[in-house]
C-alpha cells in the first residue's frame, strides 16, 4: 500500500487531536514532570538495561499497554532516530522521537504561544496534567490511591516492587502525610512536585 498520503496523515492527526485524553496523557505541559515521566518510560522499555530501546523492546512495551503495532512500520519510523552505530534508541533519541510526535500531533512543539502564556495558564495546565496522572493510579475513582491500586499499576509497568505488598505499603506511607493509609490528590501533587525538583 506504500507510505501514507498527506490526507491520511491529516486524518490521523485530526483523530488524535479530537481526543483530549490523548493530548493530556501524551505530553505533560510541565517540562520537569515530562522529563521524569519520559526517563521512567525509557527505563521500563529498556528491558535488558543496555541503555538502548530496540525496536523489539518498544514493540513489546506497546503490546503490553494494549497498542498493537506493525513491527516493520515501527522499525522504519524508529530507524530515523537511531544514531549510526547504535543498536537502538538512546534516551536522547527517545526524547527526540517524543518531541517529534508531539510536534506532529499537537503542532505547537512546546513553544510560541505556550511560552507567552501567563503563570496562571501554566499552573492550570500542570494541575490538569497531575489530575490525569492521578487518575491512572486511582483505578476505582474514589479520589484515593490505595496500596492495592498502586500495586496493580506497578505490576502493569513491570516494577519488581509490585510483588511485595509490604514494599508497596511503605511507598504509600512515605507520602501519606495524614496517615490514613491512602494517598489523596494533595499528597500525590506534593510527591510529584518534589520528584520534579530532584
Amino acid at each position: 500500500m506504500g507510505s501514507p498520503t498527506t490526507t491520511e496523515e491529516a486524518d490521523k492527526k485530526s483523530l488524535i487531536k479530537s481526543s483530549s485524553s490523548v493530548s493530556n496523557s501524551f505530553r505533560l505541559r510541565s517540562p520537569s514532570l515530562n522529563s521524569v515521566r519520559l526517563r521512567r518510560i525509557f527505563d521500563l522499555f529498556d528491558t535488558d538495561h543496555d541503555s538502548f530501546i530496540s525496536v523489539d523492546e518498544l514493540n513489546r512495551a506497546l503490546v503490553v499497554v494494549g497498542l498493537e503495532t506493525n513491527v516493520s512500520e515501527l522499525d522504519s519510523v524508529i530507524k530515523s532516530y537511531i544514531q549510526p552505530g547504535n543498536e537502538g534508541l538512546t534516551f536522547d533519541d527517545f526524547q527526540a522521537l517524543h518531541k517529534s510526535l508531539g510536534d506532529l500531533f499537537f503542532e505547537d512543539g512546546g513553544g510560541g504561544e505556550e511560552e507567552d502564556a501567563g503563570n496562571e495558564d501554566r499552573s492550570q495546565q500542570e494541575e490538569t496534567d497531575l489530575t490525569e496522572a492521578f487518575k491512572v493510579f486511582d483505578e476505582d475513582g474514589d479520589g484515593f490511591i490505595s496500596a492495592k491500586e498502586l500495586q496493580v499499576v506497578l505490576e502493569k509497568l513491570g516494577f519488581a516492587e509490585a510483588s511485595e505488598m509490604g514494599r508497596v505499603e511503605m511507598m504509600i506511607s512515605s507520602v501519606d502525610r495524614n496517615a490514613d493509609g491512602v494517598v489523596d490528590f494533595s499528597e500525590f501533587k506534593d510527591m510529584m512536585k518534589n520528584m520534579s525538583l530532584k
